[in-house]
C-alpha cells in the first residue's frame, strides 16, 4: 500500500499532523460508505483532505469493513491505521448511573429498574452473597450491603448485568477504601467499620462531625451499651420515610435492626457509604462524650453525661 502511494510521488496515506496525539471522537453514521466519508475525516483533521483519502481507498484499502458508531482517532494516526480504527468495535454509548451515599441495596435496584438497566429484584439477588465475586479483601458470609460504593458510573445499557455492575462496585470499594484498611482496622474486623460507617452516613449530615460521632458509637460498643440509633430501625421499610412503620419497628424487640433495645451492632449495613464516613469510621475521634443529638437545624450537640443530654434533649427538640 504505502510503496503504491509513493509511487505516485506523494504520501496520500501520510499523518495530516503527526505531531497532534491528542485523542478524539469521530462518529461513523449507520449506513456510510469509506469514500463517503472523506469529507467530514477531512474536516475533522484526520485525513490531508477527501481527495487524498479518495486515492487512499482506490489504491486498494478495504473499506467495507466500517462499524457504525464511535471511535476514538487521532490526527497522528496515518490512513491504514486510521482505518483500522474506524473498521474496530465502536465506543459503547454509555451513560452516567449514579449511586447515592446511603443508599440501600434496595434503593439501588429500584433505581436500575427506573432506568431501564436490569428487571426489578435482580440486582438484589446479584448482592445477596459474596460466591463468584473476586476481591483484595474480606466479603461478608450475609448479603453485600454496605460494600456497593456509591459513585456515578459509566454504563453500556446493551451490555449492562447486575453482577457485572455488582463487581465494579466491589472492585471500587476495594480500590478506595478496603484494600487499604487491613493494616489500619485496630482488633475491629472490616464489617463491624462499614456497618458503623453506614450508621454515620444516615446519623451525621455533616461530614466534619462524622469522626466525634464514630468515637462515640465505638465507645458506647466497647462499653456495652446499646446504641440507640433510630436509622437501624427504618432500614427494613420499604419506604425509609415512613413514619407509621418506623414507630412500629422503634418499639419492636423482636427486631434485630432495633439498636435502642437490642445491644451490640445490627446484623449488617444499613446502606452503602460514602469515602467519608468510611474513613470516620476508621479514624474516629476520641472525645469525652457518650451522647449526641440534632436540633432542628441539623446542628449536632455532644454530652457528657445522661443529665446533660437529657438538658439539650430539652432545649432542643
Amino acid at each position: 500500500m504505502i510503496a503504491a502511494l509513493l509511487l505516485l510521488g506523494c504520501d496520500v496515506g501520510a499523518p495530516p499532523n503527526p505531531g497532534n496525539t491528542a485523542e478524539q471522537v469521530f462518529e461513523v453514521p449507520k449506513g456510510s460508505s469509506a469514500r463517503g466519508l472523506g469529507d467530514e475525516l477531512a474536516a475533522a483533521g484526520l485525513v490531508g483532505s477527501e481527495n487524498d483519502w479518495s486515492w487512499f481507498l482506490r489504491l486498494g484499502a478495504d473499506g467495507s469493513c466500517l462499524k457504525a458508531g464511535k471511535h476514538r482517532v487521532s490526527p497522528s494516526m496515518p490512513a491504514e491505521e486510521l482505518l483500522r480504527a474506524l473498521c474496530g468495535a465502536p465506543i459503547p454509548d454509555d451513560v452516567p448511573f449514579t449511586v447515592l451515599e446511603g443508599w440501600r441495596a434496595r434503593d439501588i435496584d429500584a433505581a436500575l429498574a427506573a432506568a431501564g438497566l436490569v428487571p426489578a429484584g435482580s440486582y438484589l439477588t446479584a448482592t445477596s452473597g459474596a460466591d463468584g465475586y473476586t476481591t483484595a479483601f474480606p466479603l461478608p458470609s450475609r448479603d453485600l450491603e454496605g460494600y456497593l460504593f456509591p459513585e456515578t458510573y459509566q454504563v453500556s445499557p446493551g451490555g449492562f448485568t447486575a453482577r457485572a455492575f455488582v463487581q465494579r462496585q466491589l472492585d471500587l470499594f476495594g480500590e478506595r477504601f478496603g484494600a487499604n484498611a487491613s493494616g489500619r482496622l485496630g482488633g475491629r474486623s472490616l464489617d463491624e467499620v462499614v456497618i458503623v460507617a453506614s450508621m454515620l452516613e444516615r446519623e451525621e449530615p455533616a461530614l466534619a462531625n462524622r469522626p466525634l460521632v464514630a468515637g462515640v458509637i465505638w465507645k458506647r460498643l466497647d462499653a456495652k451499651w446499646n446504641l440507640g440509633i433510630d436509622a437501624t430501625s427504618r432500614y427494613l421499610l420499604d419506604d425509609w420515610t415512613d413514619e407509621r412503620a418506623f414507630l412500629k419497628r422503634l418499639f419492636d424487640p423482636k427486631d434485630p435492626y432495633n439498636t435502642r433495645l437490642r445491644g451490640g451492632l445490627p446484623p449488617g449495613a444499613i446502606g452503602n457509604a460514602g469515602q467519608g464516613s468510611l474513613d470516620a469510621a476508621l479514624a474516629p475521634a476520641a472525645s469525652e462524650y457518650w451522647y449526641y443529638l440534632h436540633d432542628a437545624t441539623g446542628q449536632i450537640h455532644p454530652s457528657r453525661t445522661q443529665k446533660e443530654h437529657e438538658m439539650y434533649k430539652r432545649k432542643y427538640l
